[in-house]
């Protein structure tokens, strides 16, 4: 198993509001990031700060409600291949963690996952899928 973590997300339910008040903070946001679903920005070290607004998260996640114990915030952990999403999700779930959502390959490119840590905090698990040149 082999997994970085390299992304902290958080939902947003206003991303201007959001993106005005993490700008005030330092952080390099573009203007045209106020209308947008998902935003990524990129701190030193390399470790990445994504914003997702609640429908984005709904998308994927049809159960999800603010509010309502799902979390606000995640981790992300880069795997070195979709099917090392595969086996770590399986690994994880057969030392008795909870799956919460399955492998798949998301619309934006990556084979995606998600698990529960002990806290029941989300944990995303991804790799970028094969392209269709390559």
């Amino acid at each position: 198993m082999t997994a970085t973590l390299n992304l902290t997300g958080l939902v947003v339910s206003d991303m201007a509001a959001t993106a005005a008040f993490y700008r005030r903070l330092g952080l390099e946001i573009a203007a045209d990031a106020d209308g947008l679903a998902h935003v990524e920005v990129e701190l030193p070290g390399g470790l990445r700060l994504a914003f997702d607004t609640e429908d984005t998260i709904r998308s994927f996640d049809p159960g999800w409600k603010p509010g309502t114990g799902s979390s606000r915030m995640s981790l992300a952990f880069a795997c070195d291949s979709p099917s090392d999403v595969d086996t770590t999700f399986a690994e994880l779930v057969e030392a008795g963690y909870r799956g919460h959502l399955e492998p798949w390959d998301a619309v934006w490119g990556q084979r995606y996952a998600c698990v529960a840590d002990p806290d029941g905090n989300p944990v995303d698990l991804y790799a970028p899928l094969p392209t269709a040149e390559g």
